[in-house]
């Protein structure tokens, strides 16, 4: 069974590693419109450019998208990169299924 290995995944486990960022993404997603990195500011109690270092790091992952309108910049969410994340926890347990298996296997021809 080989491992899968994406290099975006990286990008995506550090973008949700971080429970801020987590909360940023979680607050797009429930929100189902695009909220502007003011909008999102007024909800931490972090500076403006700390939400920005948050948001960069998701766009980075693919997990949100940022588009302008006028002075403003403005936040959408994307959970397709989230898939990667669930191929990789399947593979784990896709693993461990097969192992305890064979481990029930072994145990039931040994008696």
């Amino acid at each position: 069974m080989e491992k899968p290995h994406n290099q975006h995944i990286d990008k995506i486990f550090k973008a949700i590693a971080d429970p801020t960022r987590r909360e940023i993404f979680h607050a797009l997603v429930v929100a189902s419109v695009a909220l502007s990195i003011t909008q999102i500011s007024e909800r931490y109690d972090i500076s403006r450019q700390g939400v920005t270092k948050h948001i960069k790091t998701l766009q980075q992952a693919g997990l949100i998208t940022i588009n302008a309108h006028g002075r403003e910049r403005y936040c959408l969410p994307s959970t397709k990169p989230l898939k990667l994340v669930k191929d990789w926890v399947n593979f784990y347990d896709k693993f461990w299924d097969d192992s305890l298996s064979r481990l029930g296997d072994h145990l039931d021809s040994q008696t």
